[in-house]
């Protein structure tokens, strides 16, 4: 069973090290048993970064919009009244307290740390821990989910790293940012959610970019053909380590040629 001290040796060795501003996307389970599971490997992840480091992760909640594929899940097979009854209940957006639905306890155990800063969104939120924080975070636009105006502009800009912790180029949100790039005029649609913006809580509406990651498994099998990516073990998982603004680069091109 790999402890902190296990996981510590596995990052530095993979290239995690001292300043950088890394993105993870990570799937405990995919690890194994870990002793001290969540905190042992964020705690591994910020001590090899240090004081100068910043560690960033996904923190979205689509559950609190009426528009996402989660909420159809949700009230699939309710009847009408149930589902008037569950978007009544369908708590306000809080970026303070609204945990994280389906990014896993990494995610959700680094944006509840001290000195944490997330993002604003309703849907697509971030958090980050390090001097790079509220660079990254802050300023989130609201009709810009994954786009330039959004943290993942912030981290193509401060030259960041992707970890990839035993998850697939499926969940490398990074390539959503080349969707709002590789073309003029992408496909857009109209985006709901429960917010709060200090009239308490209603439902906002806006439009941005028809993301798909339906071909990002693709697009990262030839990414990594085509440039270098670190790889390496971390308990059971598989973990790259990747430029994030290379990633983005390539796959511009790449949608650009396949999509």
């Amino acid at each position: 069973m790999p402890n902190y001290h296990h996981l510590r040796h596995a990052f530095a060795a993979l290239g995690v090290a001292p300043g950088q501003v890394v993105l993870v996307h990570c799937s405990l389970s995919a690890i194994g048993r870990v002793h001290g599971g969540a905190p042992a490997v964020v705690a591994a992840l910020r001590d090899l970064l240090g004081p100068g480091g910043t560690l960033v992760v996904p923190t979205g909640t689509p559950a609190n919009s009426d528009t996402s594929s989660c909420y159809r899940a949700l009230v699939a097979g309710m009847s009408a009244e149930e589902v008037a009854r569950h978007r009544a209940a369908m708590p306000a957006y809080d970026p303070a307290t609204t945990p994280t639905a389906l990014m896993g306890r990494i995610p959700e155990h680094v944006r509840q740390l001290p000195g944490a800063r997330r993002s604003a969104h309703p849907h697509t939120s971030f958090a980050a821990v390090g001097p790079h924080a509220a660079a990254v975070i802050d300023g989130h636009a609201r009709d810009c989910l994954l786009g330039e105006r959004s943290p993942l502009g912030r981290l193509y800009d401060a030259g960041a790293l992707v970890l990839l912790l035993g998850v697939g180029y499926d969940r490398c949100t990074a390539f959503h940012l080349a969707e709002y790039r590789f073309r003029d005029d992408p496909p857009r649609r109209s985006y709901r959610g429960v917010v709060d913006d200090g009239r308490g809580r209603e439902w906002c509406e806006f439009e941005d970019v028809d993301l798909d990651a339906g071909d990002f498994a693709a697009l990262g099998a030839a990414f990594e053909r085509a440039c270098r990516v670190r790889r390496g073990p971390v308990g059971d998982a598989t973990a790259r380590l990747f430029p994030l603004r290379t990633a983005v680069d390539f796959a511009v091109a790449w949608l650009t040629a396949n999509r």
